[in-house]
C-alpha cells in the first residue's frame, strides 16, 4: 500500500512515523531519552605530534546535551597521562538543583611528555565510578636535547 502525502504530513505533525502498510507509530520524545540529554565528551591535544620535551595542552569538552545533566554535575576529574602517571581533582559544589545547576563544559591542562607514544585518558567520575571517558593519542619524537 502506498502512502499518500496527506497521511505522511499528518504523521509528521502528530509526532508519529508513517509506516509502509499505512499504519503509524509514535515517535519517541527526545526529552524521554536520557542519551539525548547526555553531552558528548571530546578530548583534544595540541600538538598531537611534537619533539621532546613537549608541553602539550589537553582540552576535554562536553558538547551538546543538557546544561543541567546531573551525572556530569560537579564531577571528579581524572587524567591518565599514558606515561605511568595520573592526576585527579575534585571541586566543592553547591547541591544539585534540576534546571538550575549547570555543568562545567571545558577542562584544560598542560602536561610535559618525553619521547614516546602516549594514550591520554580523561575521566569524569561520581563517587569513584566513571560516568564519562575520552582519550587521545600523542606522539613525541626525539628532540635536540635527546642527543639525536
Amino acid at each position: 500500500m502506498k502512502l499518500c502525502a496527506t497521511t505522511l504530513a499528518a504523521a509528521l505533525l502528530a509526532g508519529t512515523t508513517a509506516l509502509a502498510d499505512g499504519s503509524q507509530k509514535a515517535d519517541k520524545d527526545p526529552k524521554d531519552n536520557p542519551d539525548a540529554r547526555r553531552p558528548k565528551l571530546i578530548l583534544k591535544a595540541q600538538p598531537v605530534i611534537s619533539l621532546s620535551p613537549s608541553r602539550v595542552v589537553l582540552t576535554a569538552e562536553l558538547v551538546g546535551g543538557a546544561n543541567d545533566f546531573e551525572e556530569y554535575y560537579c564531577p571528579t576529574v581524572a587524567w591518565e597521562w599514558g606515561d605511568g602517571t595520573q592526576s585527579e581533582a575534585t571541586t566543592d559544589c553547591a547541591p544539585y538543583e534540576p534546571g538550575k545547576s549547570e555543568i562545567k563544559r571545558r577542562f584544560t591542562v598542560e602536561h610535559v611528555f618525553r619521547t614516546g607514544n602516549y594514550r591520554v585518558n580523561f575521566f569524569l567520575k561520581r563517587r569513584d565510578k566513571s560516568v564519562g571517558m575520552a582519550s587521545v593519542t600523542i606522539q613525541v619524537r626525539p628532540g635536540l636535547r635527546d642527543g639525536q
